[in-house]
């Protein structure tokens, strides 16, 4: 144990990451001694209840968190909409402005800009990004991306991969889990058009939901992550960062949760104390640690239950608050003070980077009574409390029989600290320049195709209309091979969750090309990499979100052949969209509103043997929600089908829409395209999604 904390120290430590949703937070967190801090903006920040910052708010958190040497990412990290565009830019202005170490953004569109606005601030992607694989690490290592931050489904296995590529990694290390990956969840836009993806999620998920006549169920809701125990075997992978959920809690959340990091971090072990305030603050039931053990299951599932919510009573909050009060004093300071008869007196400090020196307003004058003494200068110069300062080693010159206010020597201190506070505060200084966002010009589709997604090989003639019909990658070659001998227009879809398949896909994506297939639809950046390294034309997917004209421009650039745009896109705003990159939308489709990597049927314990992909789950209404597993990831569908028709379709400036089938047994028969037109077998409740209403 011994070798190993000493081989631990020797490397470089892993960063305490912690989240403040308001200035309270921030020095809770520097005081409990996080090495950064993320905040949001007052618009664009995914968690948007949060108080977060406007500018002056933000350049405040910056300089006090520069003061003592601890870093500020500012969260830039919704979907965003063309017509915001103008905001989103004074907000960029503004992150640079206040000197904010890295911008945090979910979207490649706000990627675009940032770099055009502020081309030295770093960038970290999101893990609303959907990153779960190394590909999709390199992907934005080759974009320029100084830092991914994961998701939280990874693996340990996974993770260690991840690593070796040469970019900081960012993994969630405790606070609370999303049922689906995140980027990937529609569930709260769907049925409020509040958009996780906007940061207005209704929290869904932590409703009754029963999987199989279960009784209260809750098939959704997950124990609370912590892999604060894992802390220095992720050092040891090559993890950057360690980072805490938690934006939306309390000051005191925040402090116990960097306290136990802190601990866990440098000792190696969390002290009782710590880890009963941890647990008392915040908890469902416990924590968890499934995704990175890959013991996925029904031991992850948990809500937040009465004994949790009072074990957080304001005896412990106070007692937590008691630990991080005062100012800490955390930047030692080095200096000299000399002072002679008749002249000024001279005070130099020196954080070890930036020195300063001031002189006293009034020279000395011959003491009358009692002169200066060193003791005196020494004692008047210690008084930095309620700062971040400590005197550690000062050289005192004070000539015999000088006379000097102790007044003018706390002024000379005081000048000091605050020249230093200034000098600390901006570490960057980077150019911002003045960009102009240009109106948009709508784009024209010369024609309008429609395109098919279906669960298998089996399919009806009518298909071969289609300009293209996706099938999934992991189909029977030998299905596929038919397929395109047949005259359909086929090409692969890459499963929405890759977690551990990189090097499947890889293979499977090769024998795809072997026999004669081109086209690749990629839902998420790590398979964009993956076909594009394997020469076949692209298909952004609608998991990419991609919803505005920096995102359309960014896809063109990257090489994608066209896109689905966002499903939470409303048509207004598709039709004024600008770029020349093709572009459609699902106009068919029980869409799924969430990606889960542990599957809701397993809250109620039903394994993958006795399920057979037939698991349905109901919410407290009754609606029930069919679930779709490929043996990795399962998708929760939709209660009742989109559906679009199509006199609607002909007015979008789109150019193809898409009908995704997941769960219909009629496909294969399909002889006519008039089905597709007037969708004549659909029974029952259908919805337009948000293509009218939009999302918050």
């Amino acid at each position: 144990m011994t070798a190993i904390l000493k081989t631990i120290k020797n490397m470089e430590k892993i960063e305490i990451l912690a989240p403040a949703g308001g200035f309270d937070s921030v020095t809770a967190a520097v005081r409990s001694g996080a090495d950064a801090v993320y905040v949001g903006a007052k618009r664009f920040s995914a968690r948007a209840s949060a108080k977060n910052f406007d500018a002056a708010e933000l350049k405040r958190a910056v300089a006090y968190c520069h003061i003592h040497g601890v870093k500020v990412y500012l969260t830039v990290n919704t979907i965003v909409f063309d017509d915001e565009f103008e905001r989103l830019a004074e907000t960029i202005r503004s992150a640079a402005a206040a000197d904010a170490d890295a911008l945090i953004v979910q979207n490649m569109g706000v990627a675009r800009l940032a770099k055009q606005i502020a081309p030295d601030l770093p960038l970290h992607a999101s893990t609303q990004m959907s990153v779960h694989t190394a590909s999709g690490v390199r992907a934005l290592y080759e974009m320029g991306f100084k830092r991914v931050v994961l998701s939280r489904e990874m693996s340990r296995d996974e993770i260690k991969k991840a690593a070796q590529i040469p970019v900081e990694l960012e993994v969630f290390v405790h606070g609370a889990l999303c049922m689906s990956v995140s980027g990937q969840c529609y569930f709260s836009a769907m049925i409020g058009s509040r958009s996780g993806n906007r940061g207005a999620c209704a929290q869904t998920c932590r409703l009754p939901f029963s999987v199989n006549n279960q009784k209260n169920g809750y098939a959704l809701s997950l124990k609370d992550n912590s892999l604060i125990a894992y802390l220095n075997e992720l050092q040891s992978l090559g993890v950057a960062s360690a980072k805490i959920e938690g934006r939306m809690k309390r000051p005191e959340y925040v402090a116990a949760a960097v306290k136990a990091c802190v601990e866990q971090r440098d000792f190696g072990f969390i002290t009782d104390k710590t880890a009963g305030q941890l647990r008392g603050v915040f908890a469902r039931t416990g924590f968890t640690d499934g995704y990175y053990t890959g013991k996925r299951g029904k031991g992850m599932f948990g809500t937040r239950t009465r004994d949790d919510v009072v074990a957080a009573d304001e005896k412990l909050l106070a007692q937590i608050r008691q630990g991080y009060k005062d100012e800490t004093q955390d930047v030692k300071l080095t200096g000299s003070f000399s002072v002679k008869k008749g002249e000024r007196a001279k005070l130099i400090l020196s954080d070890g980077v930036n020195s300063v020196e001031v002189m006293s307003d009034a020279a000395s004058e011959q003491a009358v009574s009692a002169p200066l003494s060193a003791d005196k200068v020494s004692a008047q110069l210690g008084k930095t409390g309620g700062t971040a300062y400590c005197v550690s080693d000062l050289k005192i010159s004070v000539e015999n029989g000088v006379s000097m206010p102790l007044s003018a020597i706390n002024t000379l201190r005081r000048a000091a600290l605050e020249r230093l506070d200034a000098m600390r505060a901006t570490v960057h200084n980077y150019k911002i320049n003045d960009i102009e966002i240009q109106p948009a010009v709508p784009y024209i589709s010369a024609e309008h195709t429609v395109r098919a997604r279906v669960p298998k090989t089996k399919i009806g003639a009518a298909f071969k209309d289609c300009g293209l019909v996706f099938v999934p990658l992991f189909s029977d070659i030998r299905e596929l091979e038919r397929l395109l001998g047949d005259g359909y227009p086929a090409g692969v879809e890459i499963p929405r969750g890759m977690f551990g398949r990189e090097e499947q896909i890889d293979k499977q994506l090769i024998r795809a090309k072997e026999i004669g297939v081109k086209h690749a639809l990629c839902h998420n950046i790590g398979a964009l990499y993956q076909a594009k390294k394997l020469g076949f034309t692209l298909h952004g997917g609608f998991g990419l979100n991609l919803c505005n004209t920096y995102d359309l421009l960014w896809a063109e650039e990257y090489g994608i052949e066209d896109v689905e745009l966002s499903l939470e896109l409303k048509f207004d705003k598709m039709n004024r969209l600008g770029g020349n990159i093709g572009r459609g939308f699902v106009s068919y489709g029980y869409l799924p509103v969430m990606l889960c990597r542990n599957c809701p049927a397993k809250s109620a314990g039903v394994d993958c043997k006795s399920c057979k992909n037939q698991s349905k789950m109901t919410d407290r209404k009754g609606k029930r929600f069919l679930l779709r597993c490929d043996g990795t990831c399962t998708e929760v569908l939709n209660c009742v089908p989109l559906y679009i028709a199509a006199e609607e379709i002909s007015k979008t400036s789109t150019s193809f829409h898409s009908l995704r089938f997941s769960v219909e047994n009629y496909v294969e028969n399909v002889e006519n395209t008039a089905v597709f037109n007037d969708f004549s077998l659909l029974k029952g409740n259908f919805t337009r999604g948000l293509y009218r209403r939009g999302v918050e």
